[in-house]
């Protein structure tokens, strides 16, 4: 049969059999779990006297694992800046790329303005122009105008070969003169480089106006009078300007002349509409879309300006 344990105080009784050894039993097999008061020197753990480890020593403490500060040290010890010779590159002014102002400005600045321009939707008829434009810039980009053209005309071919065809001349109308009151809004401006060494300043500006004008019919038989229409003539158009010098610029621009106009009637003989107010009383009339291609030159008054910078 197997031993019996039993747990026994430490001492034992006066006059009493000493305590079997440590770790193995005397009588019976009887082993001692523990006394009720720790053994001097031993630990949890310890197996025999030479094996007893102190927790306490100061020789067995080991380092704390992640401490920041002996981290934070050992990395910048790690990423300490090599000290050596400074290299210098040599430096000019086309390294300095900047910011620029503007170059032009407008404001409270007046622009005078001859151009020259053609028709460009009349497949019958084309119109050259001459004329010329002032402008007041109200602030930099809102400018109030007065324009006016001088129109010369020539007949291109679909006008003969038509007679031709159906041996009948077109009823066409020419222009003689035209002005009008515009005003102008400048919504975008830029620049760009030209071969990667100059850099062309530039704007597109919105115009409409409203103005009159006077057309002429041209008379399919030369015995019969003509007669001229009063028009009122507004228009549209959008531009771009390129800012050579402070004074001058270079404009291009495609302007819609839009009014009402009236034609020769196509029964004119002897008797009948014959007379030039006979004709106009009995006229057609059609909608008309002049769309103008435009290039001028602006010449700026006064030809200086300076900035003024805000406190």
């Amino acid at each position: 049969m197997a031993s019996t344990a039993l747990a026994q105080p430490k001492g034992g009784k006066k006059g009493g059999p000493p305590p079997p050894p440590k770790g193995g039993s005397a009588d019976g097999g009887e082993i001692e779990m523990g006394g009720d008061e720790p053994k001097k020197g031993s630990g949890a753990g310890s197996a025999a006297p030479g094996d007893e480890i102190d927790m306490g020593d100061d020789a067995n403490k080991q380092a704390p694992q992640g401490d920041l500060n002996a981290d934070l040290n050992a990395q910048a010890q790690a990423d300490a800046v090599k000290v050596g010779p400074v290299k210098k590159t040599p430096l000019s002014w086309q390294d300095i790329v900047v910011v620029i102002r503007k170059p032009f400005l407008k404001t409270r600045r007046t622009e005078l303005q001859p151009f020259v321009g053609t028709t460009m939707n009349d497949n019958m008829l084309r119109h050259y122009t001459v004329g010329g434009e002032l402008a007041y810039y109200l602030t930099d980009v809102l400018a109030i105008g007065v324009e006016g053209m001088y129109y010369v005309h020539s007949f291109r071919d679909p006008f003969d070969l038509v007679a031709r065809q159906a041996r009948r001349l077109p009823t066409v109308n020419e222009y003689k003169w035209s002005a009008a009151l515009d005003f102008h809004y400048v919504p975008v401006y830029g620049k760009f480089a030209v071969l990667d060494k100059k850099l062309i300043t530039w704007e597109a500006y919105f115009t409409a106006g409203i103005g009159a004008g006077q057309s002429e019919v041209v008379p399919r038989d030369k015995k019969f009078p003509g007669f001229t229409n009063l028009l009122i003539m507004p228009n549209v158009g959008a531009s771009m300007r390129f800012f050579l010098t402070k004074w001058l610029t270079v404009n291009v621009g495609i302007r819609d002349y839009i009014f009402y106009d009236h034609f020769e009637p196509t029964d004119r003989s002897m008797g009948v509409n014959d007379t030039a107010s006979l004709a106009k009383d009995h006229a057609s009339g059609a909608l008309i879309n002049n769309v103008m291609f435009q290039i001028g030159v602006s010449f700026w008054v006064p030809t200086k300006f300076e900035y003024t910078t805000f406190r």
